[in-house]
């Protein structure tokens, strides 16, 4: 058998199992990000990560069940996720002004 033969079988057998368990993968490392750190760009980051695993989700069960409801889903978690990365970065900003680091321990002083 060729090699290229070969390589297009391989690629072919990637299912539905191997994208849920890459979506696992980076979901838990996204949860462990989030309670292990206490830098908010990191915490941030961590979430990014949590979102674009549910992306990847949506995109295998899209893709399995024949429907393109999961794909249209991706876009409003994408949309959500500018939007937490827009107020996360803003409030990361303002504590940064305030106390010259960004450390989630400052959060709680913040009054608006």
């Amino acid at each position: 058998m060729p090699t290229s033969a070969v390589v297009v079988d391989s690629i072919s057998s990637v299912g539905l199992n191997h994208y849920l368990i890459l979506s696992a993968i980076l979901f838990s490392l996204g949860v462990v990000g989030v309670l292990m750190r206490r830098n908010i760009i990191v915490i941030l980051m961590s979430i990014e990560l949590m979102l674009n695993a549910v992306n990847i989700a949506f995109v295998a069960f899209s893709r399995y069940l024949q429907n393109m409801d999961g794909q249209a889903m991706v876009f409003f978690v994408m949309t959500i996720a500018a939007a937490e990365a827009a107020v996360g970065l803003a409030l990361a900003t303002t504590i940064f002004k305030k106390f010259r680091e960004v450390n989630i321990r400052y959060f709680e002083h913040l009054k608006g």
